[in-house]
């Protein structure tokens, strides 16, 4: 599961800056919050028959914003507000509301890519069992997260649904930007899109405080490091590997003092994205290949279970498949966390350097990017920031990413 969507999950109430039920999650967004509720409502009159529809409600959706912003916890909270049974107001108690947060609905799937696409096959799949009644009577709902993701045919297929759209079905699609790259000019064309920005880290270290109980010092911090990210803002508080992590990342700049020392921290950031991404993954993949053996008849005795488990070769290298492609994509994310930290402390060093009336990032290394930006010219600076930003593109491109880091390293070497 997705940062995002844990933290939709967690028990939605009343939220410290004024949002409640199930869009209590979603921080510093009270457009968009207005726009879905708006939309719910509507939703709920269709289904009781008191209207058609004013407008508000449409068949399809893009939340649209940067990495933290809420894209999928507004796609979430929304679903739950359409099988709301008070009217749609998205109560978060009732058992509509309850189902959809916990991801057990019957009238709501959700499209979470594990690995590094969603392919035709899963979304043809999905089309296939949206394109029935829905069993409780209000809404079916596919919420597909970072719909970015879709292949091209698995886009030609989710287009199809969309053009013609079953009764009472609700396409609900997450991705960073309506833009080609992202998703279809076509299927944007289809789709109502719903902004969100980066939410203030007041909101944020709010969140912390009176959800978490975290110390107000602290949320501030960690508000300000996780850059409007609710999901990581939390684990900084709470989780000192992580913390470990983030510092290890910010002295990078420091350790770049000749080619050899570029190559070590390369080493040193790739390997730290592998071990975290192999620690995020090894339960669920020792779980799904115990439960995959059972299933074959690993463990019983007698020719006909012998048989079995030398017949299952092909399922057994089907989730092994799986499994490897969803650890290179926790192995991505994870170095892509870490080249936001990094590019975090080049954007705080231009701030310093310029004095501008922004706050930084990284409160707890002022000192460190106060001394760099007396040091390094301001072009100099913004050349290693694009570095970073050159990295992350790259990467996305499907770069190796040791070759893409190794690059960015002498890059911000040279300076």
């Amino acid at each position: 599961m997705s940062d995002a969507s844990a933290d939709a999950v967690s028990n939605a109430g009343p939220c410290p800056t004024g949002g409640s039920g199930v869009f209590a999650e979603l921080v510093g967004q009270d457009e968009a919050v207005e726009t879905l509720r708006r939309a719910a409502g509507s939703a709920a009159r269709i289904v009781d028959g008191s209207a058609t529809g004013n407008g508000a409600m449409t068949h399809a959706w893009i939340f649209t914003g940067p990495p933290g912003s809420g894209r999928s916890v507004a796609a979430r909270a929304f679903a739950a507000a359409l099988q709301c049974e008070r009217g749609g107001i998205g109560c978060g108690t009732c058992h509509g509301c309850h189902t959809v947060l916990g991801g057990t609905h019957a009238d709501v799937r959700f499209v979470v890519p594990e690995g590094l696409s969603i392919g035709v096959g899963e979304m043809r799949a999905l089309v296939l069992r949206a394109s029935t009644a829905p069993s409780g009577g209000r809404w079916q709902a596919v919420v597909i997260e970072d719909a970015d993701r879709l292949t091209e045919a698995a886009g030609n297929a989710l287009l199809k649904a969309i053009e013609e759209p079953p009764p009472r079905t609700v396409f609900l699609l997450c991705t960073p930007s309506t833009h080609p790259d992202d998703i279809s000019v076509t299927i944007r064309s289809r789709c109502r899109v719903v902004p969100l920005r980066q939410p203030p880290a007041d909101a944020v270290a709010a969140v912390l405080m009176g959800r978490d109980g975290i110390a107000a010092d602290v949320a501030a911090w960690a508000a300000a490091a996780a850059q409007g990210h609710v999901g990581r803002a939390r684990r900084l508080a709470n989780d000192p590997e992580a913390r470990n992590r983030r510092d290890a990342v910010l002295a990078v700049p420091r350790r770049l003092t000749g080619v050899g020392a570029c190559f070590d921290a390369a080493s040193a950031l790739i390997e730290a994205a592998e071990a975290e991404a192999a620690a995020s993954v090894s339960a669920a993949d020792t779980t799904e290949r115990a439960a995959l053996e059972q299933a074959l008849g690993a463990g019983g005795t007698g020719r006909g279970a012998a048989a079995a488990m030398r017949g299952a070769a092909g399922q057994l290298k089907d989730l092994e498949r799986r499994q490897k492609s969803r650890a290179t994509r926790a192995q991505r994310d994870a170095l892509d966390r870490a080249l936001v930290d990094l590019a975090g402390f080049y954007r705080d060093v231009l701030i310093t350097r310029f004095g501008a009336p922004v706050d930084t990032v990284h409160t707890d290394t002022a000192a460190v990017s106060t001394a760099a930006a007396d040091r390094w010219s301001p072009e100099s600076t913004l050349r290693r920031l694009e570095a970073v930003l050159a990295c992350r593109d790259a990467i996305e491109q499907n770069v190796k990413p040791r070759i893409a880091v190794e690059a960015m390293m002498l890059a911000l070497w040279r300076g």
